[in-house]
């Protein structure tokens, strides 16, 4: 699932929502190219720690980190249907 997020100056995002493929396919290369550089060193020292393993786990949780980190930073669901999807996904509340 999509959802769509904006800052404060108007700057309009989309993040996914649910299990990371792209992060299964492209392992730390995700972070890197959304522009997550905290993630991407992150998720190479893990793989270099268990031996690339963790690339089979970061998956599952990555989006989730992901928008966490864009909601700390000031972003909020730009309609309806994102803030009712994070609601129902335990990411803030009413």
């Amino acid at each position: 699932m999509i959802i769509k997020l904006k800052n404060s100056s108007g700057f309009l995002t989309e993040a996914k929502i649910g299990f990371s493929w792209t992060t299964l396919f492209f392992g730390c290369f995700v972070p890197l190219f959304r522009g997550d550089i905290k993630w991407f060193f992150a998720s190479i020292l893990l793989a270099l720690l268990t031996w690339g393993i963790s690339w089979f786990i970061i998956p599952f949780f990555y989006n989730s980190v992901y928008v966490k980190g864009l909601l700390a930073s000031g972003f909020t669901p730009a309609d309806q249907t994102s803030r009712d999807l994070l609601i129902e996904r335990g990411y803030f509340s009413n």
